[in-house]
């Protein structure tokens, strides 16, 4: 292959000419972080910072500013830029000498490695030191190290900046949600009281068709597993929108339950979850086209008996913390919790007009479009690094 004018070939690519390929145990060599148990920990100014970020402070530090540190078990290859004095956890490995060059640009080269490719071991990988040492990396002089440096920390600026809007957004949609979904404040036009009434009113509940993992593929009809309801950040889903995403279940439909059977405007609960705030999870089904959508393992399917909730309603009635509280009072169990199909329809809900139901659902849904739009700019701004990263630590594009 022609290497162009002012580069070279070498182990770690193909880099510009005043580059050096080193091993990473020659430009910034890695060591095990240090013991810390609970019953010493103390509060205090320096961070600890555990496979997965700073989670906790201490009176002491082991380690002086910067530091560059990363996941040994657990969370192999998340990569944290430390500006302070601090405690590696020894879940951790940290940086020890940066060998002259400049800290913030080996805090972007180790986050270019993909360092879970030496990740070892069954059951929780531990990330192997020898292997990621003798890993080539490519090496610019200090200069154009900074330079490089500056650009990507622009960026991580920025991606900071867009963070704190989406959550100051998510924040005000949920102030708005408390407000509006409880009657606390109305909009204008609306007055009156509003009915209270029991999910048993408004619902018919079933379960679903018990299907592993296993069985799911790319082939069949669309399958809604509970693990997809408590992985997901959405409160509904869209047998058009999300069809791609959604696991499959090969199976005859004589099999199913229409009862499983899932509807647009049909709500999805989980029956089971390992933490308080799972206990409510949900999701409204879209399905506009009325595709075979079977509701799966540990869910229960709420099906409307009556016209009194919009569907629109239903995508954020669910959400409010008084909802939440009785989901949690009637859950039972230890490890993992959840609600029956017995006590589910003993939830009471306020309901409002379906003129005003339907005020208030454009209301949050204005927001949820803004939201999308803040994550959409703040992706593109994410997927905007990736390329820079690729470029400038190869040296495809210069800086100096």
């Amino acid at each position: 292959m022609e290497v162009r004018a002012g580069y070279k070939q070498t182990e770690a690519g193909v880099i510009p000419e005043e580059w050096n390929a080193k091993p990473l145990l020659n430009v910034a060599p890695l060591q095990r972080g240090f013991d810390l148990p609970t019953t010493q920990l103390r509060h205090g100014i320096y961070p600890v910072v555990y496979s997965n970020g700073v989670l906790n402070f201490h009176n002491k530090a082991m380690v002086l500013a910067p530091g560059v540190v990363t996941g040994r078990s657990g969370t192999i290859g998340k990569v944290n830029y430390i500006e302070a004095d601090y405690w590696p956890h020894n879940t951790t490995l940290w940086v020890t000498s940066f060998k002259g060059n400049d800290p913030k640009y080996i805090y972007y080269l180790y986050q270019d490695i993909k360092l879970d490719r030496f990740g070892t071991g069954s059951g929780v990988p531990t990330l192997n030191r020898n292997d990621v040492h003798a890993f080539r990396v490519a090496v610019p002089p200090l200069a154009e190290q900074r330079a490089i440096a500056t650009a990507l920390s622009d960026v991580d600026a920025l991606l900071t900046a867009q963070d704190k809007l989406i959550a100051k957004k998510r924040d005000i949609k949920q102030a708005t949600m408390q407000q509006l979904l409880t009657g606390k404040q109305r909009l204008p036009g609306f007055s009156g009281e509003w009915e209270v009434k029991t999910l048993g009113d408004l619902f018919a509940f079933s379960g679903g068709y018990s299907a592993s993992r296993d069985q799911l593929s790319s082939e069949g009809y669309c399958y809604l597993h509970y693990g997809d309801i408590h992985g997901s950040s959405k409160t509904s889903i869209d047998t058009e929108v999300d069809y791609q995403d959604i696991p499959k279940l090969d199976i005859s439909l004589k099999q199913i339950s229409a009862k499983s059977l899932l509807k647009d405007g049909d709500i999805v609960f989980v029956d089971a979850s390992e933490d308080d705030e799972g206990t409510s999870k949900h999701v409204v089904v879209v399905n506009k086209s009325n595709l075979p959508f079977i509701s799966g393992l540990h869910t229960i399917v709420a099906k409307s008996k009556t016209d009194e909730l919009s569907h629109e309603y239903r995508h954020y009635c669910f959400q409010t913390a008084a909802i939440r509280q009785q989901f949690l009072f009637y859950a039972v169990g230890t490890k993992v919790s959840g609600i029956s199909k017995t006590n589910i329809p003993k939830l009471m809900l306020p309901v409002p007009s379906i003129p005003e139901q339907n005020a208030i659902a454009a209301v949050l849904s204005n927001i949820d479009a803004e939201l999308t739009a803040l994550e959409q700019q703040r992706d593109k701004t994410r997927s905007l690094k990736q390329g820079m990263m690729q470029e400038l630590l190869t040296g495809r594009i210069r800086l100096v």
